[in-house]
């Protein structure tokens, strides 16, 4: 999975880039050290080599003599791995000289034309000795008098010592490395922190604005945001002018049709009763009807506006206040949760809650309580999966509604009780504005015994990052 967050994502590459390049500089580092290391043994086995060549001759008695000093006590010791031995060549028939770290051993005599010697007549090559050390040998061939008499020299070192001294350098410098890659990580963490700061900014101004605490991106950003700021406040702009003009549309509609259909009511009581009551049936559904999509029109214009913004706690605290007033035998409770934000126009959250609140205060004896809690719906599936809802529950103790006649109840002017006065319009309304919202509306059983009205609304997403 990709990391969703751009900080995140820099620093990982940046992360795998340090790494890749850190240990490539400690493999290339540590390949030419051993060189160095390596062709520095063999210059110090060669100049062994031609030290012990200098120091050995043909004695007294056809044999070979020399005491090379070598200046190692290496030589000197035991099973150390360093060695010197000559040996004579053809029918020069004498007793070899060796060093006496090599004592009674031999050192075996690889195939000439598997190891050749080189331009020089030197060939180096590497073996184990008796004792099991690791050895590179040095070796070439002298011719020592005038009557053709020759010798093989040879010289040896212990390979442990390159081993431990390359260790030794690679352990140092894998430490120098990852304080440097750590430091190095923690600068360019900084430094992106610090760079991501202006997107931050402007993410926080997107989340005030979706809020509804600001009306545009405010600041100084850098000259790569700017234009993107400028932008986002260029789409509010015409955000904003688009639901102006569709408001002022709805309203010029709502104005030239109203004198109409007043006149129509108006004319209507003069005719005769049979005629004017179907002239005033028709005209009030005229009415309705303009009155519904008048609303849908204005709801559709600013439905998706992240200007449209209510707070919860005072609208229905205002409406209960209302309905009390006006229904004094009946009592009323509201239960909102903290830091509930509609994201809707406040007249639409008047219109849905004050119809279900005029509703139940028709039918309740003496109690009726409504609760507005943040909640999460289950068939919700938005881009982002972090749209909110508010579910606004009013319940009454009244004598509620039988299941077949909860269908009956959301039809648009149908009355259950004729005995009560209303248009039997509020249920459809508040169905019809939910819908609008893409909310849901719902009637069952109340736990007072009566009906619950659950209502749920689109709210203002908090937003935590």
């Amino acid at each position: 999975m990709k990391p969703r967050s751009l900080t995140a994502r820099v620093l990982l590459l940046a992360t795998i880039w340090s790494a890749l390049g850190l240990v490539t500089i400690a493999v290339a580092i540590s390949a030419l050290y051993r060189q160095g290391v390596e062709r520095g043994f063999n210059n110090l086995l060669r100049a062994q080599l031609y030290n012990v060549v200098n120091s050995v001759s043909i004695g007294d008695g056809d044999s070979l003599a020399g005491s090379p000093a070598l200046g190692d006590l290496r030589f000197s010791q035991p099973e150390t791995g360093w060695y010197w031995l000559v040996e004579p060549l053809g029918n020069f028939a004498t007793a070899p000289l060796a060093s006496a770290s090599l004592g009674v051993a031999n050192l075996p005599v690889p195939d000439v034309e598997k190891t050749p010697f080189d331009e020089n007549y030197e060939r180096y090559y590497e073996m184990t000795d008796d004792v099991g050390n690791r050895i590179r040998v040095a070796e070439t061939e002298v011719v020592l008098d005038d009557q053709g008499r020759a010798a093989r020299f040879r010289v040896s070192g212990n390979l442990a010592v390159i081993e431990e001294e390359i260790s030794f350098f690679a352990s140092r410098l894998n430490i120098a490395l990852a304080v440097v890659g750590i430091g190095g990580l923690i600068v360019n963490g900084l430094a992106i922190v610090y760079g991501l700061k202006p997107v931050d900014r402007a993410r926080r101004g997107l989340e005030r604005i979706r809020r509804g605490e600001a009306e545009r991106i405010e600041g100084d950003f850098p000259r790569e945001i700017m234009p993107l700021a400028n932008e986002i406040n260029a789409l509010i702009d015409s955000n904003r002018r688009i639901v102006e003009r569709a408001r002022m549309q709805v309203g010029n509609l709502a104005h030239s049709l109203k004198t109409p259909i007043a006149v129509l009511l108006n004319e209507a009581r003069t005719l005769e009763k049979g005629h004017a009551e179907v002239v005033v049936s028709q005209a009030e559904a005229m009415q309705a009807q303009v009155t519904s999509y008048l609303n849908r029109a204005r709801i559709a214009a600013q439905r998706d506006s992240v200007l449209a913004r209510t707070e919860a706690q005072p609208v229905l605290e205002r409406l209960v206040r209302v309905m009390r007033k006006l229904n004094d035998t009946v009592n009323f409770e509201l239960e909102v949760a903290p830091d509930l934000t509609f994201a809707m126009e406040q007249q639409d959250v008047e219109e849905v809650v004050g119809n279900l609140l005029e509703n139940a205060s028709r039918f309740a004896r003496s109690r009726i309580v409504t609760r507005a809690v943040p909640v999460v719906r289950e068939d919700d599936t938005t881009a982002d999966g972090r749209r909110s809802w508010v579910e606004i529950v009013v319940e009454d103790d009244g004598p509620g509604l039988a299941p077949d006649q909860i269908g009956e109840a959301l039809k648009r002017g149908r009355r259950l009780d004729e005995s009560r006065p209303g248009t039997g319009l509020g249920l459809s309304i508040v169905k019809e504005i939910s819908g609008e919202y893409q909310g849901t509306f719902g009637l069952s059983r109340a736990s007072l015994g009566g009906l619950r009205a659950q209502l749920i609304l689109p709210a203002v997403t908090k937003d935590t990052a």
